[in-house]
């Protein structure tokens, strides 16, 4: 990496520090900090989400919340503090997420976890929200059986690609768009449940596969000449997007260096890489990404600053 590049990283970094977050950002930000190897920042991360964690369990809840898998993003990073510390704090809070998870929140009639409390929503950004922490606390299968579920309710079957949000309490969707950002985190997802399960374990990771390649080589055909894409992918009324790219392409790289994607994917995931890019200020903003707080135009958010950095763990274990 040239210096330049590094003090690129630093500065993303910082920025990402810097700014306000949600517990699904304060989770997104501990996987950033995770793949770096930065562990310390990780656990200081951890301890910020202890703090917040409600009596049942959710954790990084920030004033009033009804959100029931987004608490569940920072588990990973829990679970790893847990793991290198020892420290009791930890893993009493594991537990309690994991109990509300497995255990508390509320599900839909075929026992997918919902996104929300107040109704019996489905949305695609649980895939990431909730699935990689349960393999990372050790439950595995229950992991890709959600995967499986959030699929079989929201991927669409013609153009392979996910529908944002499905409401099992109307039998219809609540928004039935394309969405980038949701999209980049069921492929992101699944990216990262594959790199945690085990190549023993044959059966769980031939299922994800299954459906991360179909939505991998689904994705290719909505980014546009420039490597970006539309907030709705398949509206060109929408305005053009960045993090969507920067998910897509940690993806790809996490294929690719874990040796379950060919390396024929690798100059199209750097085509990705170097339009979000030239997307970085001289602040270490990630700009024209689906913006915080409300996620309707484009500008920065936690998110965005994260999957810079965790799109550029991802190409250097590809030697980039």
């Amino acid at each position: 990496m040239s210096i330049s590049a590094t003090n690129k990283l630093e500065k993303v970094k910082t920025a990402l520090l810097s700014m306000q977050r949600h517990s699904w950002e304060q989770g997104v930000a501990a996987h950033a900090f995770l793949d770096l190897g930065e562990t310390g920042t990780v656990i200081a991360l951890a301890r910020s989400a202890v703090l917040r964690q409600k009596e049942d369990g959710r954790s990084a809840v920030m004033g009033s919340s009804n959100a029931v898998t987004d608490p569940c993003a920072p588990g990973e990073a829990i679970a790893e503090a847990w793991r290198l510390t020892k420290d009791p704090l930890f893993k009493a809070s594991l537990d309690r997420l994991l109990d509300w998870a497995l255990h508390k929140a509320p599900r839909t009639s075929c026992g997918v976890v919902c996104h929300v409390l107040q109704e019996k929503q489905v949305w695609a950004d649980s895939c990431y929200m909730l699935p990689p922490f349960l393999a990372a606390a050790g439950h595995m299968r229950e992991a890709v059986e959600q995967m499986e579920g959030y699929h079989r309710l929201l991927c669409d079957s013609q153009t392979g690609l996910f529908r944002h949000i499905w409401n099992e309490d109307k039998g219809c969707f609540d928004r039935a768009d394309y969405w980038g950002g949701g999209n980049g985190w069921a492929a992101a997802a699944m990216a990262r449940l594959l790199h945690r399960i085990p190549k023993e374990e044959k059966e769980l990771r031939r299922r994800l596969l299954s459906m991360e390649l179909p939505l991998l080589d689904a994705l290719r055909g909505v980014v546009r000449p420039d490597g970006l894409s539309h907030d709705i992918l398949d509206r060109p009324d929408s305005f053009v997007e960045v993090n969507f790219s920067q998910m897509y392409a940690y993806a790809l790289f996490t294929g690719i260096a874990d040796g379950w994607l060919a390396a024929k994917y690798l100059p199209f995931a750097q085509k990705l890489r170097s339009a979000a890019n030239e997307h970085v200020d001289a602040y270490g903003f990630v700009r024209q990404v689906c913006g915080a707080p409300d996620f309707c135009r484009p500008g920065i958010s936690p998110e965005g600053q994260a999957f810079y950095l965790l799109m550029e763990a991802a190409a250097a274990r590809c030697g980039l």
